[in-house]
């Protein structure tokens, strides 16, 4: 198999987790998009549909450390196959649920909650299958790849869901997201394996290398003793933490509100212009895949203050301009537009994230990006709700001027992360902390 020599098995894996990443953000879309329809049929407003946005959210970000404990205890093979089911299931009962059942609003919130739950385990999964498969120097790309599949998921599932929607009904859309789902699952399971080490296709080569080059030189595992507390307690992961709320913030206006905000306030016929609501996520995939790239390019050259830190800074800023400009925009396509370019900005930003918590915490990376990864999500839910909120009272633009205020915030949040320094553990942080906390004991 030489095109598996070419690419190799962690190349392999790295792709299957875009295609899983892809699924995971078609399922979460697809309510935005059949989002008119469930209103229509259940008899409900968006302030009501802005809450089964939030409870996909919560459940989503109340899990994410345990997602990630899942993941550094039984490994993401069995996590992400055994998540994958999970959500599919949950995709198919949001399909099955009707107007005449009692108390259905809350019946939906808590079947979007599960669901979102359910997918809590994709990325700490992913993130602790990046700390044992993927060398140091290229984490920046893998988490690029594994990340690209949330602009290619939500992108590629407007023409494919509204077609759905508009021909089968809102409910078809659900049954094809579960079906997709749990058949992404099956393959994973089948081809993935914890550590290299364990996979039998694996080339000798291949596998020495990674077995050398995972851990920063220098690296000590952070003690089980004090993991927890180092995961919530450090510098660096608080302030990646808090920016990754901003950054989830405006990333989850684009997945819950931008697809109603080009109909209803920009007036755009979204089944003539499919394609233009794909611009912001096809952006996403772009960008992400460019940023990590980029970002393990300026670590080589000059550090990782700049490579991962500086980029993920100057991203967000440049997030907050096209937030703030293209909502001010006249004309709907140039709005959209620069609008888009918001949401490549802010995937420029996105490897940064995860590759700093996998060089800062090693083995227990599923915890601790299970930790940051939580800060994102809870900004998603306070969005799906917020935002609304602010439009009926304040105006979209005010919503939109929110946002750029917020990813200003978290781009100047990366001036206070110390990520691993060349040369140094990628445990030094971590330890320091650790230690602190010991002498206070």
């Amino acid at each position: 198999m030489a095109w598996l020599r070419r690419i190799g098995m962690r190349g392999v894996l790295v792709g299957w987790l875009f295609v899983l990443s892809a699924v995971a953000y078609m399922d979460r879309t697809n309510v935005a998009i059949a989002g008119a329809g469930i209103r229509d049929a259940l008899q409900i407003d968006n302030i009501q549909l802005g809450w089964v946005f939030s409870a996909f959210l919560v459940g989503y970000a109340v899990s994410q450390v345990g997602a990630g404990w899942l993941a550094c205890r039984y490994g993401p093979r069995w996590v992400l196959a055994g998540g994958v089911l999970w959500w599919g299931l949950f995709s198919a009962l949001t399909a099955m649920v009707d107007a005449r059942l009692a108390h259905v609003l809350m019946l939906l919130i808590v079947i979007r909650f599960a669901l979102g739950a359910a997918e809590a385990v994709m990325y700490p999964a992913g993130s602790q299958f990046v700390a044992e498969w993927i060398p140091v120097t290229e984490r920046g790309r893998a988490n690029g790849w594994i990340f690209a599949g949330v602009g290619a998921g939500a992108g590629l599932s407007v023409p494919v869901l509204t077609w759905i929607v508009t021909h089968l009904g809102w409910r078809a859309s659900f049954w094809f997201s579960a079906i997709v789902g749990a058949a992404a699952g099956l393959v994973w399971f089948v081809m993935a394996r914890d550590k290299p080490e364990e996979h039998p296709l694996i080339s000798r080569e291949e596998r020495d290398l990674i077995v050398a080059t995972r851990v920063v030189e220098g690296q000590r595992p952070v003690s089980s003793h004090a993991s927890w507390r180092v995961a919530i307690f450090n510098r660096s992961i608080l302030a990646m933490t808090a920016s990754y709320f901003m950054y989830g913030y405006v990333a989850w206006i684009f997945f819950s509100w931008f697809y109603l905000y080009l109909a209803q306030v920009r007036h755009m016929n979204l089944q003539a212009d499919a394609m233009l609501t794909m611009i912001p996520f096809l952006a996403m995939t772009v960008c992400c895949l460019a940023g990590g790239a980029l970002s393990d390019w300026m670590t080589k050259r000059c550090g990782s203050r700049v490579g991962r830190c500086g980029v993920a800074a100057v991203a967000m800023a440049l997030t907050a301009v096209f937030l703030a400009v293209g909502v001010h925009a006249h004309g709907p396509y140039t709005a959209s537009l620069i609008l888009a370019g918001g949401a490549g900005a802010l995937y420029l930003s996105q490897s940064s994230f995860w590759a700093v918590t996998a060089d800062l915490s090693g083995e227990r990376t599923g915890v601790v990006s299970g930790v940051m990864n939580m800060g994102g999500q809870i900004g998603g839910a306070v969005t799906a709700s917020l935002t609304p909120f602010i439009a009926a009272h304040l105006g979209w633009t005010a919503a939109f001027d929110c946002a750029a205020l917020l990813a200003v915030v978290g781009g100047a949040l990366w001036l206070v992360v110390k990520p691993v320094p060349p040369g140094a553990g990628a445990g030094d942080g971590l330890r320091t902390d650790a230690a602190a906390l010991a002498g206070r004991e």
